[in-house]
């Protein structure tokens, strides 16, 4: 591996730079900036964890009117959290949020432990660049992160060979970090390390023509910026397939079943899927006898990181909700109940109104 060069600049010079920036630039007036707590500090860090300010801005204020302290949240029901976390994405984030607000409220007295870095990593679904983050900004405590933003910063700032997940490029990215980050204004520079990630060192567009470091940025001196961070070396994306049973009642109220804790879509409720149109009709022989199944709708794609699943909804009717074999939700789409559902499944609950037998054009009877 290419050596990975030492830092360029003197840490007060970097840090008078970027904080002069974030002074006239930065951005000040974000929701979990106001009364900033280390409970509304965690919360928002959570939800930008691979999601952009102007999404998880509504998603933080509807999550604060409901759960305006971490007692509210760990007291709720997981169905209630993951209904304000649906559309979010990554819903194990919301999973580990309810976990981690339970454990400060059984271990720690309800208080957040910010005066240790190893034990607010140890919370769920927090790491290292993320209990910093949260000690920092609601402390003002000196705490290094390195968050997606910072890692791109600070590899175009460097010219940092190698994908930032390699134990070794991230060792020296931490090295980075820990060599800039001041003693005083640390909310701040915090603050400014990440605008200036996403607001002017962005991923596709960077506006170096407004960046503090362009002069000593190395990546702009070569005129390389896209090429840095460097990515993960890529495996081709499978691609799945499945199938939702659209179930409804004579009422067209729709059957749902809640995936597992973990996994995919975990603690979320969802249609009943099957591998292949043989299995749905088995199980609509042992659990709903009757049902009529309609046409199959038109196949949609949903991207996950990882793969790609291909969604075919099969809409079906049953005449009396009695025939269907207990332990199910029956959800009302007309009257929603709070309850997390799968982004997809959310998609196709409202176009289920009106509901109809009638099968597309060009699609055959499953039967």
């Amino acid at each position: 591996m290419t050596e990975i060069p030492p830092a360029i600049l003197p840490p007060e010079t970097f840090q008078r730079r970027l904080l002069d920036w974030f002074d006239v630039h930065g951005r000040h007036d974000l929701p979990w900036q106001q009364q900033r707590t280390p409970y509304r500090v965690w919360v928002s860090e959570i939800m930008l964890q691979q999601t952009q300010v102007t999404t998880v801005i509504p998603y933080f204020e509807r999550f604060m009117a409901r759960f305006p302290d971490v007692a509210a949240l760990a007291g709720a029901e997981q169905d209630e959290v993951l209904h304000l976390w649906t559309g979010l994405g990554y819903y194990a984030r919301g999973r580990n949020l309810h976990k981690a607000a339970r454990v400060v409220m059984d271990e720690h007295g309800g208080a957040f432990p910010v005066h240790s870095l190893e034990a607010m990593a140890a919370l769920p679904g927090i790491g290292r660049s993320t209990a910093g983050a949260i000690i920092a900004q609601s402390t003002g405590q000196r705490a290094v992160i390195l968050d997606g933003n910072v890692k791109r910063v600070l590899t175009r700032l460097h010219g940092v060979e190698g994908w930032p997940g390699r134990p070794a490029v991230e060792r020296r990215l931490w090295a980075l970090a820990e060599h800039y980050t001041p003693h005083q204004r640390v909310v701040d520079f915090t603050q400014a390390i990440m605008d200036l990630g996403a607001t002017l060192c962005r991923r596709g567009q960077p506006d170096c023509g407004r960046c503090p470091f362009e002069a000593d940025c190395v990546a702009n001196a070569r005129g390389e910026q896209k090429r840095f961070p460097e990515s993960k070396p890529r495996k081709a994306t499978p691609t799945r397939e499945t199938l939702m049973l659209l179930l409804q009642d004579e009422h067209g109220r729709v059957l749902l079943q809640q995936r597992p804790s973990s996994g995919l879509w975990g603690g979320l409720w969802s249609l009943p899927q099957f591998d292949d149109m043989a299995s749905l009709k088995a199980w609509r022989d042992q659990h709903a006898a009757g049902a009529e199944l309609a046409a199959c709708w038109p196949t949609f794609t949903h991207v996950f990181s990882h793969f790609r699943l291909q969604i075919t909804p099969q809409p079906a009717r049953v005449a009396r909700r009695d025939s269907v074999a207990e332990g199910w939700h029956w959800y009302d789409p007309a009257e929603p109940s709070s309850i997390g559902l799968a982004a997809p499944v959310k998609g196709l609950l409202e176009a289920l109104q009106p509901f109809t037998l009638s099968a597309p054009a060009g699609h055959a009877d499953p039967d």
